[in-house]
């Protein structure tokens, strides 16, 4: 039998389809059954597809001996293909039910489950992550990659729309792209290879190819963390501008989140009702505080932060209660606190063209505007301890003409922490990999 058959019929609807202004029709469907209820006369099943649930309802009367049989076989998640009429019915969601005629076994399970799927009993995050797919089929984990999905759409539409490319850099690299140590070693051939921290360098050379570029990938950090926020594979959507400044691709930053708002409040109701979470909208322009004023101000709520060193958690949490927004940026930041490639003041060297995209207390993104001399990108990268023999193709890059440019990066699960509310950025993760986990 093809994959997507009952007999010789092909699925016709999915559970969404299944409204009371189809009443009588005949239907094929396909999923797992979720929940199954035996109440004598009656046998209700609840199928689910990708779409949501739908009610089967059987009437032990009318029903034939080889559909109860068949009803008899089937248990929770079991994959089945289902042929029946559709029939308008108060009680049901949508106002309407399916009566089968036919049921066919596609996939059964091996019982006791790991979890519950239908997130009733409740398990603890280990438990879920060790048994990730089951976890995902709970509404509550499907409902946050669904809405992860339409941050994606949104993105990629903001993006085309405003004249971006969208490209692919490589994930093997030979020299660290942000300097530090913080690289997962590879076995290349006869020599070393690293997994890539971000596409820094590579988006900044293509810009003198397409003036403005966009990726969205996967990328790697060998830090040692052991808390909620961090992971070391993570998804990063990154842009880079020709002709532009840091206040340039601040705006565009705002108004990308404004528009991925927008579209999450319009496409996704269903799903943040089912996390019960309402949205925030940004209010935009967006406050831009410079790093010595949140200085200034933690310093009045008595928190001491010494000039030039970062800002830590505790001091962002103290600095939530002095800004009632929700998004802003910092700007300014010291040159020492940001990366070899972002631009120092050229009236001040201290200080950089380095900004933060802030939620509450949270870092989201960062960027800023980027070294564009071939000198002043070597003394960076002597200030920071690098050798600039590891960075010989780039460098070379600056002298096929380099233009002014600007840029940044944003972590898309830290954005769906914030947006939906989660505390664990694992719960917004397909398949986290931290320290401790490489399975499943």
């Amino acid at each position: 039998m093809p994959l997507d058959t009952l007999g010789d019929r092909r699925r016709t609807h999915y559970s969404s389809d299944i409204k009371a202004e189809l009443d009588g029709e005949e239907t094929v469907l396909f999923g797992w059954v979720q929940d199954i209820r035996d109440l004598g006369r009656l046998i209700f099943l609840t199928l689910r597809d990708k779409e949501g649930i739908v009610q089967l309802t059987i009437h032990k009367k009318d029903a034939s001996s080889s559909l109860l049989d068949k009803v008899a076989g089937v248990g929770k998640e079991y994959v089945v293909g289902v042929k029946g009429r559709i029939r308008a019915s108060r009680e049901a969601a949508r106002g309407a039910e399916v009566v089968p005629t036919d049921i066919k076994i596609l996939g059964a399970v091996k019982y006791p489950l790991p979890l519950d799927p239908t997130g009733r009993v409740p398990a603890e995050i280990d438990v879920r992550l060790n048994a990730r797919i089951l976890d995902l089929r709970r509404p509550q984990t499907r409902a946050i990659f669904n809405i992860c999905n339409e941050i994606l759409i949104a993105s990629r539409t903001f993006f085309n729309a405003h004249g971006f490319v969208e490209i692919h850099t490589p994930r093997l690299i030979a020299s660290a792209t942000e300097g530090g140590a913080a690289l997962f070693p590879v076995e290349y051939f006869d020599r070393k290879a690293y997994l890539a921290q971000s596409p820094q360098l590579y988006k900044e050379q293509l810009v003198t190819v397409f003036e403005k570029v966009y990726e969205v990938g996967p990328f790697f950090r060998a830090e040692e963390h052991d808390t909620r926020r961090h992971v070391n594979e993570f998804t990063s959507i990154d842009i880079e501008q020709a002709f532009v400044d840091a206040d340039d691709v601040m705006a565009i930053l705002e108004q990308l989140t404004s528009d991925v708002v927008v579209h999450l409040t319009q496409s996704c109701r269903g799903d943040l009702e089912t996390l019960g979470v309402e949205l925030k909208m940004p209010k935009l322009p967006l406050r831009r505080y410079t790093y010595d004023q949140i200085l200034a101000e933690l310093q009045g709520k008595g928190v001491k932060i010494d000039w030039g060193e970062d800002i830590d958690t505790p001091a962002y949490r103290a600095l939530q209660d002095l800004h009632r927004e929700e998004y802003y940026f910092i700007t300014d930041w010291p040159t020492k606190t940001k990366a070899f490639y972002i631009k120092p003041h050229e009236d001040n060297p201290e200080l950089s063209y380095g900004f933060d995209f802030m939620y509450e207390w949270m870092e989201i993104a960062s960027g800023g505007t980027r070294i564009d001399r071939k000198e002043l990108l070597i003394q960076r990268l002597h200030e920071k301890g690098l050798d600039p023999r590891d960075f010989e193709d780039h460098l070379n890059t600056y002298e096929y003409g380099m233009p002014p440019h600007a840029g940044w990066a944003f972590g898309l699960e830290r954005l769906l922490m914030v947006l939906l509310g989660i505390e664990n950025i694992r719960e917004v993760t397909l398949f986290p990999r931290d320290r401790y986990r490489l399975t499943p």
